[in-house]
């Protein structure tokens, strides 16, 4: 049952990270991969939420984690964020390229904090 949740949950999470992916993607432009980015930094202040919640709350695992490896596992994507970077060196976009790993895990680790404290207030703990 594990590996059917997290198939499924995978299933939605890489659907939903090629729609927003893509259509960031074409509203942006640029030469910033917009796109990974987004869903990479969406991905991490919603890990951050779940984990408050099911720090505090009695989830099924297999809820847990299909949301968790499954549709967030799929959703963000650090193998995308890495060949995207390795491309923007290579045609010599070295400022983007900084900025893309400054941005993508800067705000991403403030992200989970901000996801933990936004949980955490939603379930009114302070931690």
């Amino acid at each position: 049952m594990k590996l059917l949740c997290i198939a499924i949950g995978g299933a939605i999470g890489a659907l939903a990270r090629y729609g927003l992916g893509g259509l960031v993607q074409r509203l942006a432009g640029g030469v910033l991969p917009w796109g990974t980015l987004a869903v990479n930094l969406l991905g991490s202040f919603v890990i951050g939420l779940l984990a408050a919640v099911f720090s505090e709350r009695i989830v099924s695992e297999n809820l847990r984690i299909g949301l968790l490896i499954g549709v967030l596992g799929a959703f963000t994507t650090f193998s995308t964020f890495s060949l995207e970077t390795v491309q923007l060196v290579q045609d010599r976009q070295y400022a983007w390229a900084a900025a893309n790993v400054a941005g993508s895990c800067a705000l991403g680790i403030a992200l989970v904090f901000a996801g933990l404290f936004a949980g955490r207030a939603l379930l009114g703990i302070w931690k």
